[in-house]
């Protein structure tokens, strides 16, 4: 499991990078200011997290455990309705997509949340 949560970081990672180049030249002139900030917002959270992925997957080999794989979890839904949302809703406009974006917020709130508290719970080498 470790592994998978690993690379699903380590796609997250590119796939931001990937994202960020595709919004500073393919859609710096066709979107308002307004929608470029939400675009680079999906970009920057998705970076965040998706680093957040790679960090647990570290913790989960260092403390041989797969107790901290719930919070990768979270964070991956997370991605995906939060930065999705995000980059969905910038590009097409689509309004109703924002009531999508504070539930993948919510699960990165609870995902940090959790992380500390199985991070306190661990033994520690």
């Amino acid at each position: 499991m470790t592994k998978i949560t690993l690379l699903l970081g380590v796609f997250f990672c590119s796939f931001s990078v990937i994202m960020g180049a595709f919004g500073a030249h393919a859609l710096k002139d066709n979107l308002s200011e307004y929608s470029m900030t939400v675009y680079n917002k999906a970009v920057l959270y998705q970076m965040f997290h998706a680093l957040g992925i790679i960090l647990i997957s570290i913790l989960n080999q260092i403390f041989g455990t797969n107790e901290l794989n719930l919070c990768s979890w979270l964070f991956i839904v997370g991605i995906i309705l939060f930065s999705g949302s995000l980059f969905v809703l910038s590009i097409t406009g689509i309004k109703w997509l924002g009531a999508i974006t504070p539930m993948g917020g919510i699960l990165f709130i609870v995902g940090w949340i959790v992380l500390f508290f199985k991070i306190l719970k661990l033994q520690v080498l």
